[in-house]
């Protein structure tokens, strides 16, 4: 029982740092076109956080089932806490340089790392990682793209207007949009805590099927929204300030389209990173505005970030579970 007590501590931190450390995905449009005040548009993210992730359980299930196969480990207990540990560690280090890291990334890789120092590679399932790891890579893509034609939706069907009265207006519509990126935030990355604390629960016979609980959903939820409550104003200032220049309908195209992208992801029950889904959407705006006014120097920065998050936080985490291994193993 102590272990399973340690196990759900460490999945809601998770989902608290998740929040404090993701916030800037739902707010930084909003915020930076002064849309919202930090204080206010923190707020609102909470709220929709936490409504989004009550409604949804696929991703978690996914996570669940389709990562690393737990009944195949000798220590599955050590190695669900040792990848929460790494991936609380990462999640914390690119916080606290103002890096919008993944921690969908973190986490897969930590348990993929724990689970190879544990058992080695008959503990990984291949083939649901890769469709993870896939629809991870793949999702930034569709989300530039989703960007840019939002974008130039927008920028046709109001060729006419008035500049600053379309940007008065726009920024009134942001309020709208960013609660629904808020929303769509916490349907998707809530759920992965919610997954890792039904792995455990399924690993110590507590319940009979990977199904989430009712109150492991109600507990990420809230553990998520008290994170998001906090607030992130590093990654805030990256994301908000430091891809493009944002105007009012620029943040309207950018949240449109990291919504779409990430609903659709929720839907097909596959994990994506909300901070790659959202900062790929601004430089697909970014884009169809003009090339030139994306700080590509930055965006170069965030996938450098994405591309190495895997990699460390599997060796990170496999050696991790090394120490971890020794205090609580057998």
């Amino acid at each position: 029982m102590v272990i399973i007590i340690i196990t759900i501590v460490l999945a809601l931190v998770f989902d608290f740092i998740n929040g404090f450390h993701d916030t800037a995905n739902a707010i930084a449009t909003a915020v930076s076109t002064r849309a919202l005040s930090l204080k206010h548009a923190i707020m609102m993210a909470a709220v929709m956080n936490f409504t989004g992730a009550i409604l949804f359980t696929g991703v978690a299930e996914t996570i669940a089932k389709e990562v690393v196969d737990v009944s195949s480990m000798s220590n599955g207990s050590i190695v669900i806490i040792t990848a929460l540990i790494s991936a609380i560690i990462w999640n914390l280090l690119t916080w606290y340089f103002g890096i919008p890291s993944s921690s969908s990334h973190a986490l897969i890789g930590s348990l993929a790392g724990a689970a190879l120092a544990d058992a080695g590679s008959s503990a990984v399932n291949f083939a649901g990682l890769g469709k993870i790891i896939i629809s991870l890579i793949v999702s930034p893509f569709v989300a530039i793209a989703m960007g840019y034609l939002v974008f130039t939706i927008i920028r046709y069907i109001f060729r006419n207007a008035n500049a600053s009265r379309a940007n008065s207006s726009f920024r009134k519509v942001q309020i709208l949009t960013a609660a629904l990126q808020a929303f769509s935030h916490g349907s998707n990355d809530a759920q992965k805590s919610m997954g890792i604390i039904t792995m455990a629960l399924f690993n110590y016979g507590l319940i009979t099927s990977m199904d989430v609980p009712h109150w492991v959903q109600l507990a990420c939820a809230v553990s998520m929204s008290i994170g998001t409550s906090i607030g992130g104003w590093r990654i805030i200032k990256t994301v908000g300030t430091q891809i493009m220049k944002l105007k009012p309908v620029n943040g309207v195209a950018a949240d449109l389209a990291s919504s779409i992208t990430i609903q659709i992801a929720t839907h097909l029950n596959l994990p994506v990173s909300t901070t790659h889904v959202i900062s790929s959407s601004i430089m697909g705006v970014g884009a169809a505005q003009r090339v030139k006014s994306v700080k590509w120097a930055t965006a170069k920065k965030m996938v450098s970030a994405w591309v190495i998050t895997i990699p460390i936080t599997l060796l990170l985490s496999a050696g991790v579970f090394v120490v971890v291994n020794a205090i609580l193993g057998n």
